[in-house]
Order: C-alpha cells, then sequence, then structure tokens
C-alpha cells in the first residue's frame, strides 16, 4: 500500500476528522439543502438568505472538512470560496464563506441533475413544483470519467454489497491494497448504505459512501460512480422512484435571472481538462447573449471579468433589466367615457429587449 507522509499538525486534525466522521455515521447533522424556487416565471436563480452572501463564524478550531460536513458542501466548494484559509485548520473566530445563491442547471427542472463541473447535484421532487434539493457529491477522476447525457433510476438497493471489477481489482492490487471478490455491505463498503443504479453500461450508479473516503466528496476521486454523504444518500434513496430521469451534465459556467437581474455562475476545469481565458469569455458571453436576447448587451465588463478569474462558483451579478412601465402608471389615468384607438397595451412601443422590456448594464 502507498504511504504518505502527514504532518504531526494534519495527524491532529484528521484525527477530529474521523471523530466528525463518526458523528455522521451515528446520525449527524447532514442533509439536503432545500430551496424555494424562484416565484417570477423564468427565474433559475434560488438563494437560502435574502441577504446576499452567507458567512459563519469558527466556534472553535476546527479544519474546512468539518465545515463542509457540517453544511452539506463538497471539499472542493468549500476550498473555492475560502481560498486564503488551511483547509486542516481554521482558527476559533476566523469567518467562512459559504454559498448562499445558486444558478440552476440548464437542464429540465423534473427529476434528478447532476452537474459535474460544480460536484452538485439537483433534485426536483415531483409533485413539489415549488422546491429544489440540492447535494454535494463526488465524480469519476480523470481516467474513469463519469458520463454525460440522458439517463434514469432503474434499480434501488439498501445495503449493497459490492462486486469490484475486474480492472478496478487489478488496480488496487497493483497498489498493494487487494480486493476481494465481494465486500460485503458495512462501514468500510465503498457503496456506503444506499445505490441507486442508472439506465447505463457499466452498472454506474449513485451511492454512498464508506468511512475512509467520506472526505472525498465534493472531489474527482471515483472510478466514475457518483457519491454523496451517507445520509444526503438515504435521503434522495426515500425521495426518488423508480424511473426517475437523471441528466448529467458539464455546465461550468451558467447564468440565470432573479428579480430581473441576470448573474454568471463560473467553476474551475475538471482534471485533465483546460479552457483558457478568452474560452471562458466566449461561452459566458453566449450565454449572456441568449439569456437577454440582445447581440451586443451592454453588462458589466468587470463583474464578468473578476468571476471568470475567480472560479469560485458564487453567482455574480451583471446585468439588469429594467420592465417597462404600463401605460396606465406612466400617464393620467383617462376619462372613463373617453375612447383611445391606440389605448390597447398590445400596442405600446416596448424599448430594446426581450418582449414587455428593455435591457441597461450594472
Amino acid at each position: 500500500m502507498t504511504r504518505v507522509y502527514i504532518p504531526a499538525q494534519k495527524t491532529r486534525v484528521m484525527n477530529k476528522l474521523v471523530f466528525s466522521i463518526a458523528l455522521i455515521f451515528m446520525g449527524g447533522n447532514v442533509g439536503a439543502t432545500t430551496y424555494q424556487m424562484p416565484v417570477t416565471a423564468g427565474d433559475t436563480v434560488v438563494e437560502q438568505f435574502g441577504s446576499g452572501n452567507s458567512t459563519t463564524t469558527v466556534m472553535e478550531d476546527e479544519t474546512l472538512l468539518d465545515m463542509a460536513l457540517r453544511y452539506t458542501l463538497g471539499q472542493t466548494e468549500i476550498i473555492k470560496l475560502n481560498p486564503k484559509m488551511d483547509r486542516w485548520l481554521i482558527k476559533k473566530g476566523q469567518v467562512v464563506r459559504l454559498p448562499n445563491r445558486r444558478v440552476l442547471p440548464d437542464t429540465p427542472h423534473s427529476g434528478i441533475t447532476l452537474n459535474i463541473s460544480e460536484f452538485r447535484m439537483y433534485y426536483y421532487p415531483p409533485g413539489q413544483g415549488g422546491e429544489v434539493m440540492s447535494f454535494a457529491h463526488g465524480i469519476g477522476r480523470q481516467d474513469w470519467k463519469t458520463p454525460l447525457g440522458k439517463t434514469s433510476v432503474i434499480r434501488k438497493v439498501k445495503d449493497p454489497a459490492w462486486h469490484p471489477p475486474e480492472s478496478i481489482r487489478k488496480e488496487h492490487a497493483a497498489n498493494g491494497d487487494p480486493l476481494p471478490a465481494i465486500v460485503p455491505p458495512g462501514p468500510h463498503n465503498p457503496l456506503g448504505t444506499r445505490a441507486l443504479y442508472l439506465n447505463l453500461p457499466g452498472e454506474y450508479r449513485i451511492h454512498g459512501t464508506d468511512v475512509d473516503k467520506i472526505f472525498g466528496i465534493g472531489m474527482q476521486i471515483t472510478h466514475g460512480c457518483v457519491r454523496m454523504y451517507p445520509e444526503d444518500v438515504e435521503t434522495l434513496y426515500d425521495a426518488v422512484p423508480l424511473g426517475t430521469p437523471v441528466y448529467i451534465v458539464k455546465q461550468p459556467i451558467k447564468v440565470g435571472w432573479l428579480d430581473n437581474v441576470l448573474y454568471v455562475e463560473a467553476h474551475p476545469d475538471l482534471e485533465g481538462e483546460e479552457m483558457g481565458q478568452e474560452q471562458r469569455y466566449a461561452v459566458a458571453l453566449n450565454l449572456i447573449q441568449k439569456a437577454t436576447k440582445e447581440d451586443m448587451p451592454e453588462f458589466d465588463q468587470k463583474a464578468l471579468n473578476q468571476a471568470l478569474k475567480d472560479l469560485d462558483g458564487e453567482p455574480v451579478a451583471v446585468y439588469e433589466r429594467v420592465p417597462v412601465m404600463e401605460p396606465q402608471d406612466a400617464v393620467p389615468a383617462p376619462n372613463q367615457n373617453e375612447v383611445f384607438p391606440d389605448s390597447n397595451p398590445e400596442s405600446a412601443p416596448v424599448g430594446k429587449g426581450s418582449p414587455g422590456g428593455y435591457y441597461k448594464g450594472i
């Protein structure tokens, strides 16, 4: 087995992390983040708090991974939001950034969407059009990529046994860590306590994790399957019926409206991929043009450039849409006995932009 040297300080915090993991398996507070869908039709930005950015103050020395576990975040996500912090040690009194807003991926708002670029899953419960549940997850590493496309949930198994494929057994054997032909259910089973099988060749699954790999949630670390926190996968398992559609997409840059403001959300490249700054800008500009329906929209160039530089997954406002005032709001109410041939609102001129409104940059 490959040995990795870990400094004494990291050993102490990792011991603390193991304790945190134990709490989760005993019934910790990890669970889905449930967002209310926007009230305005066409808006696709959800938020937990209407006051803007979200932060929390550390109550005692711990790690960023502790914080990720507590707030149902993946490791990559919380590190991107706090790039100057030591993931292995944050001190009492420090302020940690947490996500608040999210731009929903450009997929149907039904079933499950896995956006592998952000290590995030979105589930739209049937019959509950006003909610979306979001979970952190891990994905396939560079040489075992998670497949893209539309599929569905075809089987659900509680406490699954794992039959590692020959390719994985050979890899482990080469690293001095041989695997048995069957790994029974239990705390060291990589599938965890629940598995949702997808209608894809190769037995791709959405599944839980074992105590040895729980800190890998939100990373590019699996052999292609989608790995979730133990309590998260149990919540999803109970909520998702067989036949549920699953959309697996790769959208590192997303745009969405909220209250007439257009937001851009950008994430870094996955391992083995490299999108240059010019290409990122071109992708973002194309999405902004589609959202505003303008060839030359006047948006906040500085804000967009910063978002494409930071790549921290935090939605950034780049554009504001101002609705046209209704005719009755712009002029005094007419005499009820008078007739105005041109009073039909549909005949009133509107400004440049989508029907019924015009845009201005912010």
